[in-house]
């Protein structure tokens, strides 16, 4: 495959009022990543409230904190939130509830590794799966749940990966995890349309953050990069971009949808 130039990010686009007066959840919205790319995103898209899940508490508190003096302490709030916990999704829901419950739900959070099929353990293929499908499906079943008593037709956006679709040595377990999000996306798209509910997704492929560099190689980030369209990885704020639109009126019609955010979709 021959290797692209590098192409420079785009200025960064500011928020047009897209998801104004609405309650938003992320799930996995601390650290550098596409989770707190998200959160700031929905805020300057005019959220009414962002309730922040995530495990990590110290950078939990850091995110609402710096989140809270740009945008409003009333417009943050955050619970430590871990997906394989049913009582955890639970709280973070119910931390949306006084401010009208939540109305657009934005499952972010995902666990990866790496690891043959040949050596790989029953214990790294559950942990992997748990997270980033089971968990996925725990906060659709909440979110949706809540809607409904609600009556709003809310918004569930959730993050699945290219690698979904394609192969890569190493990654049984997260392939599996994230094509099971994609199906889980248009099956229950279906089942909650008739409450006015959309739930749609977005797959990208490398979505360039501190963390990531730190813990992948140079050698292999450059060829990630190369296999792209423009040579290099996206901004974790044009991942955001693309959920606003998809939890926002412009996409009214559009569910049960993945949408690749990679030109790395086949």
């Amino acid at each position: 495959m021959t290797s692209r130039a590098e192409q420079p990010a785009p200025d960064y686009v500011p928020g047009h009022g897209l998801l104004a007066g609405r309650t938003v959840v992320v799930t996995a919205a601390a650290g550098a990543g596409i989770g707190a790319a998200v959160a700031r995103k929905v805020l300057e898209e005019g959220a009414k409230a962002v309730v922040l899940g995530d495990t990590h508490e110290r950078r939990l508190a850091e995110a609402t904190d710096a989140l809270g003096a740009e945008f409003g302490a009333e417009r943050v709030t955050s619970v430590r939130c871990d997906v394989t916990k049913e009582e955890d999704v639970q709280a973070l829901l119910d931390a949306a509830e006084p401010f009208g419950g939540v109305e657009v739900m934005i499952n972010n959070a995902g666990l990866g590794g790496t690891a043959s099929v040949l050596d790989m353990t029953d214990e790294q293929w559950s942990l992997v799966l748990d997270v980033t499908l089971t968990g996925t499906f725990r906060c659709v079943r909440a979110a949706s749940r809540r809607m409904i008593a609600h009556g709003t037709r809310g918004v569930i956006v959730n993050n699945a990966s290219v690698i979904g679709w394609r192969a890569q040595e190493g990654q049984a377990h997260y392939a599996a995890a994230k094509a099971g999000v994609m199906a889980l996306t248009r099956s229950a798209a279906m089942d909650v349309a008739e409450h006015g509910i959309r739930v749609n997704a977005v797959s990208p492929s490398l979505a360039m953050h501190p963390f990531l560099a730190k813990v992948t190689s140079d050698e292999l980030l450059a060829e990630l990069k190369g296999r792209e369209a423009f040579g290099r990885a996206a901004e974790p704020w044009e991942i955001a971009n693309v959920m606003v639109f998809l939890a926002s009126d412009y996409s009214s019609y559009l569910t049960g949808e993945v949408v690749s955010v990679s030109s790395q979709h086949a």
